[in-house]
């Protein structure tokens, strides 16, 4: 009896295993190129997923609601992101390390990595919603957000931010299951609380009236459905991924670390958004139909983005382990790979969204002039979307060697120094939209050239230091 009691147990247990095995990517052996689209693909989904949660909160208000509120939503893009980049930087630290202990065969290290890591998320979640409710109107003011928008935009914008504990447990959580090479998994939590998402806007705009608030309540739902799914994915995970909620602590050693390279990171994020809050001042001081219209484009811009990401963080992580195990020609070739694969993919993307421009900022508006103004912007930015692939492959394969601040400054002075000398000169002389979006395409051009001329001389130096 004790035997037969024994072997269902065992069988499942080796079945659990077997499932875990295929939540797995081995990166540091085989072929690269189908590895890397596997890992980054779901990624790119992913973060498609979380942008469609603005996406349908633009296009449920714009449809349903009033151009106002769509520019109320619009407007608080830049300014989420200017108060969670930082913060999110940091997963990329935390993803490094933890692969790079993988790597270097240092297993006895994850766990208390995981448990820092879930400790940062809790901590930046909580600061972070408190901190949004206080700061909504001033910034938003400080913005120049037209006087008929304001007051639904600091309605979006506090609400939005009480769901931000579980917008950090998702992200710090999916950071912990990349490094293993589980990017699928956290795409499921996703798909999840996407399709959540969308049924509540629904809901809440159309059957409740509820506006701009229907919108928010819907997404701080549907990131309190991902988030908890994914801690609980880390909470069932085997050891030492495993996530004990009473072991959570910050330990030095593995926080200094993920500072260390998710810090610049996360500050580069959050001065390259700083500059983007001063190009939506920008765009405030000229009318609603302007907002509207530039807030429909920048969906399609941060799919493409998201393309080009997902491959950065395969990049980044890939990199981080083969170069703990010592394999720099490995190394040189995840670059390679992920920098064609990236630059490809936006094209294709970018390309369909050009043909169909009309037709998918008619899916936020039916208002002439914010079509008018959302076409336009597509043109300018689309067109050349594909060069960013040069600074983030360039700037993720120089953190996966453990080089960070690097790339933060060359991005903050080629990208982000340079948006505001345009908008306080160029802008000021011509002052025009049009003007305004040439910015986008030439800080490309020159940051993805500096981070890649310090990628290809600091590479060396990281590769002098291997045994």
């Amino acid at each position: 009896m004790k035997e037969s009691g024994q072997e269902p147990s065992n069988e499942s247990y080796r079945e659990g295993r077997r499932i875990k095995e295929k939540n797995k990517i081995d990166m540091l052996n085989g072929p690269l190129l189908k590895k890397i689209i596997l890992f980054a693909i779901p990624l790119a989904i992913t973060s498609a997923l979380q942008q469609l949660f603005n996406a349908v909160d633009s296009a449920v208000v714009g449809t349903f609601a009033s151009k106002e509120a769509l520019a109320a939503v619009g407007s608080n893009s830049s300014v989420i992101g200017l108060f969670v980049t930082l913060f999110v930087g940091l997963t990329l630290g935390a993803n490094v390390i933890i692969a790079s202990y993988i790597g270097s065969g240092k297993l006895e290290k994850i766990q208390d990595a995981v448990h820092t890591t879930m400790m940062l998320a809790v901590v930046s979640g909580a600061a972070l919603l408190v901190a949004g409710q206080f700061i909504a109107r001033p910034l938003l003011v400080l913005m120049q957000a037209p006087p008929e928008v304001l007051d639904l935009a600091v309605t979006y914008l506090r609400i939005v931010f009480l769901g931000m504990p579980f917008f950090m447990l998702y992200n710090f959580g999916s950071a912990v299951l990349r490094s293993k090479g589980d990017s699928k998994r956290p795409l499921f939590c996703m798909m999840a609380a996407g399709v959540v998402n969308v049924g509540l806007n629904l809901l809440f705009v159309i059957q409740f009236n509820m506006s701009v608030v229907g919108v928010a309540l819907a997404t701080d739902i549907s990131n309190a459905l991902s988030g908890s799914l994914v801690v609980w994915l880390l909470i069932k995970e085997e050891e030492p991924f495993r996530l004990h909620i009473r072991k959570l602590r910050f330990v030095k050693e593995h926080l200094v670390k993920i500072f260390k390279i998710g810090g610049p990171a996360g500050i580069q994020g959050l001065v390259f958004t700083g500059s983007n809050v001063l190009i939506q001042s920008a765009l405030n001081g000229l009318g609603a139909s302007v907002i509207a219209g530039s807030a429909a484009a920048v969906n399609f811009e941060l799919f493409s983005y998201y393309i080009i990401n997902a491959f950065c963080q395969a990049a980044a992580t890939f990199i981080s382990q083969n170069y703990g195990a010592g394999n720099p020609s490995r190394c040189n070739r995840i670059f390679y790979i992920s920098s064609a694969a990236a630059a490809i993919s936006s094209v294709i993307l970018c390309t369909f969204c050009l043909l169909m421009r009309t037709e998918m900022v008619g899916l936020f508006s039916s208002d002439p002039e914010v079509i008018h103004y959302g076409t336009v912007r597509m043109v300018r930015i689309l067109t050349l979307a594909f060069v960013v692939t040069s600074y983030e492959i360039g700037g993720a394969a120089l953190r996966g060697l453990g080089y960070s601040m690097t790339p933060a400054v060359l991005t903050i002075i080629g990208t982000c120094i340079l948006r505001v000398l345009w908008v306080i000169t160029v802008f000021q002389k011509w002052h025009t939209y049009e003007t305004l979006m040439l910015v986008y395409p030439l800080s490309w051009i020159i940051t993805g050239s500096a981070v890649l001329a310090a990628y290809f001389i600091l590479r060396k130096k990281a590769y002098a230091k291997l045994p």
